[in-house]
């Protein structure tokens, strides 16, 4: 019986010095000298350097190939080792070029060319390292959380009446009953605290907004958490506290090559973040407005560095009339609201709060805001049963990834944008 030869990856082959691999991936790079070829493979572990003595195979970038060899020690080659008397496979031809070199060091194309041929010029390893930033952050998410004994969840992305006040939603037909596509898992989340007490999801969400800015999206991804049984939104707070560090620990540990790469400056999270209530942040800023501008939020950014030295900054106690009428409001002053923003750097990340809890203050608010209660009467019906004391946030992700790395747009932290002008690829 003839037994397969088992793969080795490209960051295992130091491992493997003097024996006979087989390797398989992308032909990143070919070079020719007089009497030897150079063949660096790509493989998603990294690199790995073949050596063919005379002109070798003469194939084009982005080949894919099976290369059988021995493992040789070179201390010029990546990782100390290179491949040597190799046997060359091809797996699958190129029918067309990709629209710039990928084994460049540097991303020279503009960002529409790089996104309309995302399939390939996101093999890029500058390009998929954000990517794997993004991964690592997913997992910090879902550990720190998992081990604050939460439960993930999974809720409807098309629902039948707005989540978020003052929002515009994607209307679509459902089997001929209007219905949209939901802004947030807000109302579903805050009805697993009703079983769990515990929740988090991570999944689309979608806002018909005409947004055409570096940092707005039409669909972009969430990461939602709610808790029950708390006091206030500083509980809530806390718990975010918890996952920002959890996430930048992760993506230290999941993704080092990648912040290597990109030269990413993880940021410290401070044991307790500083925070600053609405109010104050207008009188520092010299203004009267309902809600924080961007200039606003890096004028605060810069505050809270210079300030406090943290990178991080919990703008609390927004105005009512700008938060969603779920919204608990502060106590003594009703007027304002028992919700925050965790600005990083400079730029909104983070929107959270306490919830209202009892069916009673639900009709209330909407009865305020001259708001119908039918198209929430199966979103109410929750808060008839008992519902605790709750709160929790939402997380751009995307959004996450471009500050941490320092990408000026959101867009190339996003493997197949959607937003106003791009349904495609």
């Amino acid at each position: 019986m003839i037994h397969p030869t088992t793969r080795v990856l490209a960051a295992e082959l130091p491992g493997h010095v003097g024996e006979s691999v087989e390797i398989s991936g992308w032909l990143h790079r070919r070079r020719a000298l007089k009497s030897v070829t150079f063949l660096v493979i790509r493989d998603r572990s990294g690199p790995a350097q073949v050596v063919a003595t005379g002109a070798g195979p003469d194939l084009p970038e982005e080949t894919v190939l099976r290369i059988r060899g021995t493992v040789t020690a070179n201390p010029q080659a990546p990782a100390g080792v290179e491949l040597t008397s190799p046997t060359v496979e091809v797996l699958s031809s190129l029918a067309e070029a990709p629209p710039f070199s990928l084994f460049r060091p540097t991303v020279e194309a503009a960002l529409p060319v790089i996104l309309d041929g995302a399939p390939v010029t996101l093999r890029h390893p500058r390009l998929s390292a954000l990517h794997r930033i993004t991964a690592a952050s997913v997992g910090g998410f879902r550990a720190t959380l998992d081990g604050l004994g939460f439960t993930e969840i999974q809720t409807p992305k098309v629902v039948s009446s707005a989540t978020e006040s003052g929002a515009d939603v994607f209307a679509l037909d459902w089997f001929g009953r209007p219905a949209y596509l939901a802004q947030s898992p807000q109302f579903f989340k805050q009805a697993m605290v009703g079983v769990f007490e515990r929740v988090y999801e991570t999944g689309p969400v979608f806002r018909a907004e005409p947004h055409d800015t570096a940092r707005h999206l039409a669909q972009y991804t969430s990461l939602d958490a709610e808790l029950g049984f708390i006091t206030d939104h500083r509980e809530v707070m806390a718990v975010l506290r918890e996952v920002v560090a959890g996430m930048v620990a992760s993506v230290a540990e999941r993704a080092g090559a990648a912040v290597d790469l990109l030269e990413v400056k993880p940021p410290e999270v401070p044991a307790e973040i500083p925070q600053l209530h609405f109010a104050e942040a207008m009188r520092l800023l010299g203004v009267d407005e309902p809600d924080l501008a961007p200039a606003h939020e890096r004028w605060l950014g810069e505050w809270a560095l210079r300030e406090h030295g943290s990178e991080f900054l919990f703008v609390v106690g927004y105005p009512m009339r700008k938060r969603p009428f779920y919204t608990h409001p502060e106590p003594g002053r009703p007027e304002y609201s028992n919700s925050f923003d965790l600005l990083f750097r400079g730029l909104e990340l983070v929107t959270g709060g306490q919830r209202l809890h009892r069916y009673e203050d639900y009709l209330a608010a909407l009865a305020a805001r001259g708001e119908p209660v039918q198209p929430y009467e199966g979103y109410l019906r929750s808060f008839a049963h008992g519902m605790p004391p709750h709160g929790g946030f939402a997380l751009g992700l995307e959004r996450w990834t471009a500050r941490l790395t320092g990408t000026d747009n959101v867009r190339r932290t996003t493997l197949f944008p959607r937003d106003l002008h791009r349904l495609t690829p």
